[in-house]
């Protein structure tokens, strides 16, 4: 089993390039099914979990070919419209495909998905979504069957502001039969891009990014090309482990609006950051205190990035309060923080981390992607050599992690 070996205790300095989003491509990928026209895909980040929905829909007919950092998809037809219980199972983000198949197809079969254990996920918003615009659903031995002769638009409100049943119901609403309303939507940054993306196929999305999402439904899409955003929850952790290094680091390819809570908190520890171009500088002295911050939906804190700021606040001056409010088991790293010498203490949804000097290095498991990040953060900073298990949890949404860190001086090598 893979393994990543780091020696702590280097300042990074250099520059960084961020990878395109994770987040982004997946329902990207996923959107190309809803055309018969060639897509070209730019910046689309060599990933397991892309790898996974890149099987996943060509599972289902479509041909995908990989050049470089640039993916090619041609879904000139839907040859199956069940998609592999052995994929959808290892990633959850595989339940976007359901909107455009059936948008694509009138019939859908997909298993519960699987992905990262953090907590309970429940797709009744997607159900919901595509049972208003017209679509019959029904159990059948652990499989979702959706069927709908005919799609139709309709308004819909989400009890809560799931990117996931947003994503879906998107997709679907776009070849359906007149205007889709959704309101609570979710405003993430992935979802404008996909809705970039649709639009660049030829369909008509308005209001993304905002709580109402305006969609009016077109006969056809035609093919497109599509630069994917770059990955904000990777940009976020290389501004972290910069900083709780004392570093001097560049990060390249960043979008800073997407950034915004991030910067912020960052900036009343102590951090020096600035915009550079298309790029974040951030500058640490190793010196800094301790804030609070409560994970929430965009455009609050994302809770994406809470196990990697936890890590930076192992190492701050005085205590911080974490508070998840989005996932109600997203603290799993913090046993694996502690065999580090991390003082931190969990109070229901909330963590206490009193910063301390040093860390010290030590085998650890990664239990989940963001956990994954976390302990590299923890492990750059660290007196002595750390050995973090279960990295395909960090390959599902890191790019060549060990690469990018050694540039700027990480000790960090990748052991089989």
């Amino acid at each position: 089993m893979s393994k990543l070996i780091i020696t702590g205790g280097k300042q990074l300095e250099g520059t960084i390039t961020v990878s395109g989003a994770k987040n982004a491509v997946l329902p990207i990928i996923a959107a190309s099914l809803l055309c018969a026209e060639p897509i070209r895909l730019e910046d689309a980040p060599d990933l397991l979990d892309v790898n996974i929905m890149n099987q996943v829909i060509s599972a289902l007919g479509a041909k995908v070919v990989r050049k470089g950092s640039t993916l090619e998809i041609q879904a000139s037809s839907i040859d199956c419209i069940e998609a592999p219980y052995e994929l959808v199972s290892q990633m959850r983000a595989s339940i976007v495909t359901m909107g455009p198949v059936l948008a694509r197809q009138g019939h859908v079969r997909i298993s519960h998905p699987g992905g990262c254990a953090i907590g309970s996920r429940p797709i009744n918003w997607h159900l919901k979504g595509l049972e208003a615009l017209g679509a019959d659903v029904r159990m059948d031995h652990g499989f979702l069957d959706v069927t709908a002769k005919e799609l139709k638009g309709a308004r819909i409100y989400l009890d809560y502001p799931s990117v996931g049943a947003t994503e879906n119901i998107m997709m679907a609403a776009v070849l359906a039969q007149g205007t889709t309303l959704i309101e609570n939507a979710a405003q993430e940054p992935e979802i404008v891009d996909l809705a970039t993306f649709i639009n660049e196929m030829g369909g008509k999305v308005r209001g993304a990014g905002t709580s109402i999402i305006h969609i009016e439904g077109v006969q056809e899409l035609h093919g497109t090309t599509h630069t994917v955003i770059p990955d904000r929850i990777e940009a976020g952790s290389y501004m972290l482990m910069a900083a709780a290094t004392g570093g001097n680091v560049l990060v390249q390819n960043v979008i800073a609006d997407h950034l915004k809570p991030l910067i912020a908190k960052m900036e009343e520890s102590g951090i020096d950051i600035s915009e550079e171009g298309d790029g974040i500088r951030v500058i640490g002295d190793g010196n800094y205190t301790a804030v609070d911050i409560k994970t929430q939906v965009h455009p609050g804190f994302p809770t994406d990035l809470q196990a990697p700021f936890m890590a930076f606040l192992t190492r701050a001056k005085g205590t911080g309060l974490i508070t998840e409010t989005v996932f109600e088991n997203r603290f799993m790293h913090v046993d694996e923080l502690k065999r580090m010498r991390a003082e931190i203490k969990i109070e229901g949804r909330s963590a206490v981390v009193q910063g301390i000097q040093r860390l010290n290095g030590a085998p650890v498991t990664a239990t989940d992607l963001r956990a994954g990040a976390a302990l590299i953060l923890a492990a750059l900073t660290a007196e002595g050599t750390s050995e973090i298990r279960g990295i395909q949890h960090i390959d599902r949404g890191y790019e060549k992690v060990e690469e990018k860190l050694s540039r700027i001086g990480g000790n960090i090598i990748r052991s089989e």
